[in-house]
């Protein structure tokens, strides 16, 4: 049994399709990361989901409960990370942690409490206040709070935003620990290298889902060429190529410079006279997932205007 899988949600709010007929399987056990541009639709997805918004149109199943008629079963037994910090700042780390065990009824409070503090590295902070507490703590915080009651899938909203790159770690190696014991990931995120920690990948752009599958095949599906530029005066170079026959995204990175296209012919053709001169030299490049979803961005239609 697929922990989701849900076909052709729709969501709308006024006049504006938020969701656009978005399908989506997630199997029992898997990291999957859902990325995005803003405003392209992950959290209303993410909340239709969980149970928190109703589609207006679509079906499917979450943890094998019907969308539509079992939301409240799917709300016990979900785990639902939000992007912005929710808990009470004034409370301590285990207080905070009381009042979500009492919210699920977890008995004896004091025991999930203590247990959930040492899986999580909490228990030496335990009476520091929320409010005190750095990004990464609080993003530990919060994490602790989604999986006290032992949810069978964690859905995280951006949930590394504004952290340190030690706390982005930390937290991933969280993930897959929990992950390697049979709990079920959905995480939206911005950085690409969460997503290749992920077992595979789902993009969306304006409500509509454009990609889905491992790393390597959204990156192999979407037809693209690369050449890495070298050479003095990058910025000059990258004003020359723009715009040129085949070149559809001119990138600086670093001390080199990105060339892409969907014509690999075309593309090759229109570089041949800059790897003529004697102080530019171009190579054949690996396309990277950044690659690819700003080529997503650049062909998608904002949904908002």
């Amino acid at each position: 049994m697929n922990a989701i899988e849900v076909r052709n949600l729709v969501k709308r709010f006024g006049d504006r399709t938020v969701v656009d007929h978005v399908s989506m399987t997630v199997g029992t056990g898997e990291i999957v990361g859902f990325l995005g541009p803003n405003g392209s639709g992950k959290t209303t997805t993410i909340r239709l989901m969980c149970g928190l918004l109703t589609p207006d149109e679509g079906e499917g199943e979450v943890l094998g409960h019907d969308l539509l008629t079992d939301s409240l079963r799917i709300k016990r037994e979900v785990g639902y990370m939000t992007q912005r910090f929710s808990f009470y700042e004034d409370l301590t780390i285990a207080e905070n942690l009381e009042f979500v065990a009492r919210l699920y009824q977890l008995k004896p409070v004091r025991e999930h409490v203590d247990r959930t503090l040492e899986d999580l590295g909490l228990t030496s902070r335990r009476d520091q206040l929320a409010g005190t507490l750095s990004g990464g703590w609080k993003q530990r915080l919060a994490l602790a709070a989604c999986i006290m009651h032992k949810p069978k899938l964690l859905l995280l909203d951006e949930p590394t935003a504004g952290v340190d790159p030690k706390a982005r770690r930390d937290f991933w190696d969280e993930i897959h620990r929990l992950a390697a014991d049979g709990l079920t990931v959905l995480v939206s995120t911005h950085y690409m290298d969460e997503a290749e920690r992920c077992h595979r990948i789902s993009y969306i752009a304006y409500g509509k889902m454009l990609a889905s599958g491992t790393v390597d095949e959204v990156v192999r599906d979407a037809g693209l060429t690369t050449f890495v530029l070298r050479g003095p005066d990058l910025q000059r170079l990258a004003q020359e190529i723009e715009g040129l026959p085949g070149v559809e995204q001119v990138a600086p990175f670093g001390t080199t410079l990105h060339v892409v296209g969907t014509d690999a012919a075309r593309l090759k053709s229109t570089l041949e006279p800059f790897a003529k001169r004697p102080d530019i030299t171009v190579e054949p490049g690996v396309t990277s997932l950044e690659d690819v979803f700003i080529q997503f961005m650049a062909t998608s239609q904002d949904n908002m205007q």
